[in-house]
């Protein structure tokens, strides 16, 4: 019979992967706007600048899609000034197309759109294991790459807001301050992160982990596409 050594990154990884396909339906159905903050925006009737503040903190900071989006792409940036290049990029193209998709009503199915935020989960997680120099043998422009991403991520962002007849008074106002608060929630998430890679990559074992971890954030990119595209082509008649 022979030798099956499993090591412990292993098992870990799969462990990971069986929790993101067990929790994902939950999780997707929770990143929408539901509940309480659904009611508010569907009555709200006027300016209500620190409330949308807070509600789109409050997206971004559980918006576990770009949240993995943003660790694939500062997870081997080391120097503040590229962090805040990057996310800058990121922030420019999610804005526009968060303001323009709700003021200008420009509209797309949901769920292709968050389909695409899955595919730049995987696509990031790829180039951080060297995929596109060893499959394809090029180098993208990464900064690219996060500028487009963003502009889908910002439709995504949109999308959720369209879902609500939201009352033109005052909707420039209230939009730009959803927008301010997802800058927020992002910052605050953003630290959070680079806190925990700041501690991981000061430990020896952070290169030696680096492609499992990028694996594993790939992998939950795929379970993102394939779990929206089976809603596009469920609810498509």
């Amino acid at each position: 019979m022979p030798n099956i050594c499993v090591s412990k990154r292993s098992v870990l990884t799969l462990a990971v992967i069986a929790a993101c396909v067990a929790l994902l339906p939950a999780v997707v159905e929770a990143h929408g706007v539901s509940g309480k903050d659904a009611v508010y925006l569907q009555g709200l009737d006027g300016r209500a600048i620190i409330p949308l503040m807070y509600l789109g903190a409050k997206h971004m900071v559980t918006g576990y899609d770009h949240l993995l989006f943003l660790v694939g792409v500062i997870f081997f940036l080391y120097r503040v000034k590229d962090v805040v290049q990057y996310v800058t990029l990121f922030t420019i193209g999610h804005s526009l197309t968060l303001l323009a998709g709700v003021l200008g009503g420009i509209r797309a199915n949901p769920f292709l759109i968050d389909a695409i935020i899955g595919f730049s989960v995987v696509y990031k997680a790829f180039e951080n294991m060297g995929g596109f120099k060893t499959v394809f043998g090029i180098e993208p422009n990464t900064r690219i790459a996060v500028l487009v991403f963003g502009l889908f991520h910002g439709f995504g962002l949109a999308t959720k807001l369209q879902e609500f007849a939201l009352t033109p008074k005052d909707l420039v106002a209230n939009i730009v301050s959803f927008n301010v608060g997802v800058e927020i929630g992002q910052g605050l998430s953003l630290a959070a992160i680079l806190i925990g890679l700041t501690y991981w990559r000061s430990r020896s074992g952070f290169l030696r982990h680096a492609f499992a971890t990028n694996a594993m954030v790939m992998a939950c990119g795929f379970l993102l596409i394939g779990y929206q595209l089976s809603g596009y082509f469920l609810t498509v008649p």
